[in-house]
């Protein structure tokens, strides 16, 4: 999985989406995020990517020892804030 900078990120945002490729994206070296294109309409090929992003999730969560349940908590505070 490819892995980009926040400002990267940011700065060619249309360009990495185009490529319809997970992406990670890190702040100093951290993961911070997540990108995952969800446009597939090939069945097999969206439970291969979401059995990808849930490996990408529990080897984040391994390096960051944070628990699924901060996990899911604090990415509905991210949906909360993003919608005010």
């Amino acid at each position: 999985m490819k892995r980009v900078g926040v400002s990267e990120f940011k700065d060619k945002a249309t360009t990495l989406i185009a490529e319809e490729k997970a992406l990670v994206i890190e702040e100093r070296g951290r993961a911070i995020g997540l990108y995952i294109p969800l446009a597939r309409k090939d069945g097999a090929k969206s439970r291969e990517e979401t059995e990808r992003l849930e490996r990408v999730i529990a080897d984040m969560l391994g390096h960051t020892g944070m628990t699924r349940e901060a996990f899911e908590a604090a990415r509905e505070e991210a949906g909360k804030a993003d919608s005010v």
